[in-house]
């Protein structure tokens, strides 16, 4: 389904990192050294969680002749923005800096990653948004990001990958989520991983398609940690959004851990409202890629069993690919659901969003 009118948000969107090089300038002296020693032959830190050849990387239409996808401004312009009419959209960069062990250089990388982008991106086009780039082997030091950037409101998110060393409701963590919460930002999960750890319960799967079907799982386990370590509980407005993790999930797993809760209940004694009820009021999913079922009576099932018409955004997950052609809605969408999908979902979602049309 193409997009019923101009003025949506886009909560996904993926503009790339040229090479480490660009952000040389953005580094201390110091550091431009470190650097420029350490990545020699890898200047370019990407992750594989799409291998930059492969058919889901990019749908072709939108890959250019030479050299890797949405690099350049004017093609995220051209292929994104202008041709879906958009009002927004939120930037998020993968980068190798956010899975460095060594925390000093993922921290002052990432830093250096969200300058350039605050210059060569959203100073350039005001319909552009971004998430915060944060390392977590020191959230400390992540703290200390989200604290230098917060006066900039074009930033409206924290940015964190799916799989890494820990779950991420951990405590170790909530000198950061104190810090969004205190700005306003919510934490972005997005699929991908540190690649320390198998994608799977079970091991390390041989094949890609492996890899990208279970994703699904990690934000599960994800989405628990953060309920049962009482993340929601300590920090009341914080919001978590789910990026890339697909939908229909979730149902089954707010059933199961509803249930199941009532019986372990007194491990947990923070917990004082069911999860179910948790997840509704903090939790939101991004649309692409979209796995449910075509046709109307089952995606308006998917909504009825989590009992909220709140929990998706709008996303098209640019430029992978996860639609054909200008189809970047599912078909099946009720008419009522368009512009909440679309335009209140999101502006619910960023209060940063919200502030910039208020």
């Amino acid at each position: 389904m193409k997009l019923p009118y101009a003025g949506a948000i886009d909560c996904d969107i993926h503009p790339s990192v040229p090479s480490t090089a660009v952000l040389m300038p953005y580094l201390e002296p110091v550091w431009q050294s470190t650097v420029g020693m350490i990545i020699r032959g890898i200047e370019h830190m990407d992750l594989t969680s799409y291998p930059p050849n492969s058919n889901l990387a990019c749908r072709p239409d939108w890959r250019p002749a030479a050299g890797k996808p949405a690099v350049s401004l004017e093609a995220v312009q051209t292929q994104a923005l202008d041709h879906f009419g958009l009002q927004f959209a939120i930037c998020n960069f993968i980068h190798g800096a956010q899975i460095l062990t060594n925390g000093d250089l993922g921290g002052v990388l990432c830093r250096a990653l969200n300058d350039w982008i605050a210059r060569e991106w959203l100073d350039r086009d005001p319909r552009l948004r971004a998430s915060i780039v944060v390392s977590l082997q020191n959230p400390d030091f992540a703290a200390e990001e989200v604290e230098r950037l917060a006066h900039d409101k074009r930033f409206v998110q924290v940015l964190l990958l799916s799989m890494g060393e820990l779950p991420l409701g951990r405590r170790y963590y909530w000198p950061l989520y104190k810090a969004a919460e205190k700005h306003g930002l919510p934490i972005g999960v997005h699929a991908g991983s540190m690649f320390r750890v198998a994608p799977t319960q079970s091991g390390f799967p041989s094949y890609l398609v492996e890899d990208y079907c279970t994703q699904s799982q990690a934000m599960g386990s994800q989405l628990a940690s953060f309920v049962a370590e009482g993340v929601f509980v300590k920090f009341p407005g914080l919001r978590l959004v789910l990026i890339e993790s697909g939908v229909t999930w979730l149902p089954s797993m707010m059933w199961r851990f509803g249930k199941d809760w009532r019986g372990t209940r007194t491990e947990v004694p923070w917990i004082n409202t069911p999860p179910p009820a948790i997840i509704r009021e903090h939790l939101r999913l991004t649309l692409q890629p979209f796995d449910a079922p075509p046709g109307a009576k089952d995606i308006e099932r998917f909504f009825d069993h989590v009992g909220s018409d709140e929990v998706v955004l709008f996303s098209s997950d640019y430029p992978h690919h996860q639609f054909d052609g200008d189809e970047a809605l599912p078909d099946g969408l009720p008419e009522s659901m368009l512009r909440k999908i679309l335009i209140d979902n999101p502006l619910n979602a960023y209060p940063r969003l919200r502030e910039t049309l208020s």
